[in-house]
């Protein structure tokens, strides 16, 4: 097989986008999804694989910044719309693409790449690790009670179009932002992502709402969410569907969330992505009746070791040298020195021994705090070289909140 890898040309984007719909199903998507992803594309960060005039094989790149623990944003690629034709599996197309798509984000300097994995499977070879969990919820809205915290009655709420709602919406969002590991600074345009809600893909709920949450005069706090009516013997038994929801201190949380837990004609709610360590958990009477699983969130690769360790802070004080696997990305492997508090750390190459052998694939599962190094070391995916630098590694690359992000690339 002969093949071509190159990047994109903004005039072959529709065909290429193309191809990405039909790797996933073939349905197209409405036209103010695809209007807004053609928009959001960087072109230059786009690569495909040809097999003569056809396109074989895409993959993507957004420049984002990302918050890690401590509270820095760092550099990170958003690797997106991966995809292989099924004609052309097993072949070495989607290895050659991301082998060409690491190399240039090393180019630009980025420490960290990250994804959403349609299938996990695929990207543990390739040196990504689960770095956060989602908790989807079905609250039984009639079965739980809510416990709002002091101040919750003081807030005024008001239901809003979300368009007219927009900005009030991002300063609330780029306020929390630098509160949790995993999320994403918004770019221009981004905004325009929660507000998709196209009719044909409402499934019969109605349209997209936002309620507003006031507190001393400013918005401190919104949520954005539809309503499925529906009707049973019993009654009304509709859904409020949450998309996301957002608040600068508890009493605005406490007061949202008792929102929407007593919408009117509904009696179930449900979300598919909030942070494991959601306060609502703590706030209702039975944690039972919330329904919630969880799954996988962000997977992370460190592209540069030793910027992407000395980027973030370390939960304790840490001295250990790592000695890290990295066959994909070889200027990776080898050994390093991680030194590092909650102050600030630098991450150097060294000749010292060993305290920890490791995978670049547990460096990034490990990285944002959620999963600890001594849970991969219990499943025989890091080794204890000197007795007590597991110990303190663990407990140096914990985070006090659970690491998450909130929307998809």
């Amino acid at each position: 097989m002969t093949t071509q890898v190159r990047t994109l040309r903004a005039a072959e984007w529709d065909g290429w986008y193309g191809k990405l719909e039909r790797a996933f199903g073939g349905v197209p998507e409405a036209s103010e999804e695809r209007g807004l992803f053609r928009d959001l594309t960087e072109v230059d960060r786009s690569i495909g694989v040809w097999d003569g005039p056809e396109v074989v094989g895409t993959a993507g790149a957004f420049s984002f910044r990302m918050t890690v623990p401590g509270g820095a944003l760092l550099p990170a690629a958003g690797v997106t719309m991966v995809s292989v034709q099924a004609t052309h599996r097993r072949r070495g197309v989607l290895t050659e693409m991301m082998r060409h798509q690491l190399e240039d984000v090393r180019g630009r300097e980025e420490p960290l790449a990250v994804l959403t994995a349609s299938e996990p499977v695929i990207y543990g070879r390739f040196g990504y690790g689960m770095a956060s969990r989602q908790a989807q919820l079905r609250v039984e809205t009639k079965r739980v009670a809510l416990t709002p915290p002091a101040g919750a009655d003081d807030v005024r709420l008001r239901v809003v179009p979300p368009a007219e709602a927009v900005d009030e919406c991002e300063r609330v969002y780029a306020q929390v932002v630098a509160g949790r590991p995993g999320m994403l600074a918004r770019r221009p345009g981004w905004e325009r992502l929660p507000l998709l809600d196209p009719p044909g893909d409402r499934e019969g709920a109605g349209e997209l709402l936002c309620v507003l949450a006031e507190a001393g005069g400013e918005v401190r706090g919104y949520a954005r969410y539809a309503v499925k009516p529906e009707w049973g013997d019993g009654g009304p038994d509709g859904t409020v569907r949450l998309r996301d929801i957002e608040a600068l201190d508890p009493a605005v949380r406490g007061a949202l969330w008792r929102y929407l837990l007593s919408v009117d004609l509904t009696s179930t709610l449900v979300n598919h992505n909030r942070p494991v360590d959601d306060p609502l958990l703590h706030m209702v009477s039975d944690v039972r009746r919330c329904g919630v699983r969880v799954r996988d969130g962000l997977f992370l690769r460190p592209v540069e070791v030793g910027a992407a360790l000395a980027g973030r802070t370390y939960a304790a004080p840490v001295d250990v040298v790592l000695d890290v696997e990295d066959a994909f990305c070889p200027w990776n492997a080898g050994r390093w020195r991680l030194s590092g508090d909650a102050k600030g750390a630098s991450c150097e190459r060294t000749t010292d021994a060993a305290d920890l052998a490791l995978s670049v694939r547990e460096l990034g599962a490990a990285y944002l705090g959620d999963t600890r190094l001594s849970t991969l070391a219990a499943a025989g995916r890091v080794t204890e070289l000197r007795p007590g630098a597991l110990a303190e590694a663990s407990a140096a690359f914990g985070s006090d909140v659970a690491p998450w992000l909130p929307h998809g690339f």
